[in-house]
């Protein structure tokens, strides 16, 4: 894996993050094994795979990202490019350009095994191209237009500065898994923490640029997190690097490897450091993905761990999401050497009226939505 610290604007401070690089470099002087090839590669790949799908209903999308925060430094592996988002014509599919009257192909949802690489990318390409919606729709909630950004851990509402799961940041060294736009990252660095946004979307991370961009412009001096493109299953970052590694609904929920997450997270993490992360409560998965009364009666077996996933009609998965038990969670979590101190399930507040994809108040009000996994190295 290689450091391409060109490829994209690095508008602020690049100190405070290049350390952390440059001592991974010195650590992972060779490209790992299962680096991952370019797209053309991996679709390819792909299309000696088994295609068999089983319907499913889960077939509403879990919106559960963060969103906004400048240093951009991109950290890749794929084939070269720039902090450009591809975009692919309405009704085509890879390698071919779509037909004049072509209508616009709708995602195939199945459950069905997808490995890391398919998983990463299809996050990826699928980010990139959700990114405006998605602030259109969540971005007043997430904290994005805010100056200094918000720290929401879950659609509950839960707020950092109310509850404090990763105590006192100010003159720590933070880490943000899944980022977005990283609102997450910039209110920390707002409250004093020494902070590095990572997400795999250069969509997200270019809302979050223009976000830091905006409030510097407004004022200047104003601390910024530094934002890196990677993938959350091979940090690049040296051993005992951060005092507390977070994630808001950020990539764990995403990556086929979650157990390979908690092992990166706590190699970068220092002795008797903090990790916290939210995901969808496990819970969640046997239920279709609707607000409503539809969305009360379980139909999807909880044990069952096959991903749901979206696919193009060349059989490129395009959205994928990854199920793991209550018990997967606690057992990747000791596995990799962490120590597990809480799980705090949010209550549907009073106040929230909202619904934001499978939550809402009817549902909020007999079954939790959010486990928030709170961790000691």
């Amino acid at each position: 894996m290689d450091v391409r610290s060109d490829r994209l604007v690095l508008p602020a401070d690049r100190t405070r993050v290049l350390p952390y690089l440059e001592r991974w470099e010195t650590r992972h002087d060779a490209v790992p094994p299962d680096t991952p090839r370019t797209l053309a590669d991996e679709r390819e790949s792909d299309h000696g795979h088994a295609k068999t799908d089983i319907r499913v209903s889960k077939t509403t999308r879990c919106p559960a990202h963060r969103a906004n925060p400048v240093t951009v430094l991109r950290v890749s592996t794929e084939s070269p490019g720039d902090l450009g988002v591809p975009a692919r014509p309405t009704g085509s599919t890879p390698g071919h350009a779509p037909a004049a009257d072509a209508a616009p192909a709708e995602p195939l949802p199945g459950r069905r095994r997808v490995d890391s690489r398919s998983s990463e990318r299809a996050s990826r390409s699928w980010w990139d191209q959700d990114y405006d919606e998605y602030h259109r729709t969540h971005g007043d909630f997430l904290g994005v237009t805010s100056e200094a950004g918000e720290f929401v851990w879950c659609p509950e509402g839960l707020h950092e500065g109310d509850v404090h799961l990763l105590g006192d940041v100010e003159g720590r060294d933070v880490l943000e898994i899944g980022c977005g736009s990283a609102p997450c990252s910039r209110w920390l660095a707002s409250h004093g923490a020494r902070a590095t946004g990572l997400d795999i979307s250069a969509g997200m991370l270019a809302h979050g640029a223009a976000a830091i961009a905006a409030r510097e412009a407004s004022s200047p001096g104003s601390a910024s997190p530094a934002l890196i493109q990677a993938s959350a299953e091979n940090l690049p970052f040296a051993d005992a690097s951060f005092d507390v590694v977070c994630s808001a609904f950020g990539a764990i929920p995403f990556v086929a490897d979650s157990a390979g997450v908690m092992r990166e997270v706590r190699r970068v993490l220092r002795p008797g450091g903090r990790c916290v992360f939210s995901v969808n409560h496990p819970m969640r998965w046997i239920f279709p993905d609707d607000p409503g009364p539809a969305g009360l009666t379980a139909t999807i077996p909880y044990f069952d761990r096959t991903p749901y996933a979206e696919f193009d009609p060349d059989g490129t998965a395009t959205y994928v999401e990854h199920h793991r038990t209550v018990g997967d969670r606690v057992r990747e979590i000791v596995a990799a050497g962490l120590t597990l101190v809480d799980i705090v399930e949010p209550d549907w507040p009073e106040w929230l009226d909202r619904e934001w994809g499978q939550w809402s108040p009817l549902r909020g009000e007999l079954f939790p939505g959010t486990a928030i996994f709170c961790c000691t190295a």
